[in-house]
């Protein structure tokens, strides 16, 4: 898994957003361009890059597209920060 593409996804606050909404459950990307005053080519933008990380799942209906977050790969990232430490004077060593 690539980290360093989920941090930058979840880097942009309309990215973010959408995360958090998704959170509550799978969405079509009707009812989430109604919570942004963006275009829909603005929205499939961000879509394409959160499905890319592997943070969110889409499924076809019709011409509708329906996301929802990947249960697999959120569970993984929340491992990995949550391993994360702030120790006073530790010292990171590669090896």
């Amino acid at each position: 898994m690539d980290y360093c593409l989920i941090f930058k996804a979840l880097g942009d606050s309309t990215r973010l957003e959408i995360v958090k909404m998704l959170s509550c459950g799978e969405m079509c990307a009707c009812k989430i361009l109604e919570r942004f005053e963006i275009t829909q080519p603005t929205l499939s933008h961000h879509m394409k890059i959160l499905c890319e990380c592997g943070l969110v799942c889409a499924r076809k209906d019709g011409k509708w597209s329906h996301y929802s977050l990947c249960a697999d790969t959120l569970k993984d990232f929340q491992r990995f920060v949550s391993e994360l430490k702030c120790v006073k004077g530790c010292e990171y060593i590669c090896g």
